[in-house]
């Protein structure tokens, strides 16, 4: 579970980054794509017992 943990956590990281450029770039769409995507990730670091939000 080690690697899993760090791989969601990776990408929690960058997709969060992503939502922040496309927020700053005033991508609306964009930042919207990525916000669903970190709240699934969200989701799934939730059912697998992670904390991710800290």
């Amino acid at each position: 579970m080690g690697e899993f943990m760090a791989e969601i956590k990776v990408r929690i990281n960058e997709t969060y980054r992503s939502l922040q450029t496309a927020k700053a770039a005033g991508d609306d769409f964009l930042a919207e794509t990525h916000a669903s995507e970190l709240e699934d990730l969200y989701r799934i670091a939730d059912r697998n017992g992670i904390d991710a939000r800290s």
